[in-house]
């Protein structure tokens, strides 16, 4: 099989992160979403809770940095330190390139698009769905009520544009960002996943 590295970005409650299981699960490649927080902590050195605290969220301020790193603003003998956040995302991106060097795979969230966007093996994809659909299923997976499951909708996908648009030069959701956007309320997740891999199969 050809090698293939496949990024899936998505807006909360799209069932990205299933769908992004599965295909990977019916490709026989690796899967990878929070385990890339632990390889990132193994080669970073940097905490795997500091990683899980900083996760697909938009640059904290200067205040929180100083409490969670009061070293990474000090002048050294080495220089001015990057701050806490930036070295988390660094440590992330180059965890995520040496994964995609490693073979075929399929990574979720986490700027993984940009990160590998030089690799001629990559294939961006972003999944979505209309925002009733979506509360129907964080309804359902966490027991809350309508309100709460749509406040909680709101505020990962605003977490997860932020942090995109902060790192990269691209646009989170952005049909310009991505090779493919689907809307996953149109097919179960067993029919998204085939249509991928028909999808990857012609190209």
């Amino acid at each position: 099989m050809a090698k293939h590295i496949i990024t899936i970005g998505r807006q909360f409650g799209s069932n990205g992160r299933e769908i992004g299981r599965l295909l990977a699960e019916r490709l026989g490649i690796p899967f990878y979403d929070k385990e890339i927080l632990n390889e990132t902590a193994k080669k970073s050195g940097l905490s795997e809770a500091v990683l899980k605290e900083l996760d697909e969220r938009p640059s904290k301020s200067f205040l929180y940095s100083l409490v969670m790193d009061p070293y990474s603003y000090g002048f050294t003998a080495t220089g001015y330190h990057a701050n806490l956040n930036q070295r988390a995302f660094q440590a992330t991106y180059d965890t995520i390139k040496d994964i995609a060097d490693q073979g075929s795979c399929v990574i979720v969230g986490r700027c993984a698009d940009y990160a590998l966007r030089h690799n001629p093996d990559l294939i961006s994809i972003f999944i979505y769905a209309p925002m009733e659909k979506r509360i129907e299923t964080i309804m359902k997976r966490f027991d809350l009520a309508e309100d709460k499951a749509k406040s909680q909708i709101n505020k990962e996908d605003k977490g997860r544009a932020s942090y995109y648009n902060y790192y990269t030069s691209k646009k989170w959701g952005s049909i310009d960002s991505y090779d493919i956007c689907i809307n996953s309320s149109l097919m179960s997740i067993e029919k998204t996943v085939d249509f991928i891999i028909e999808y990857i199969d012609a190209m």
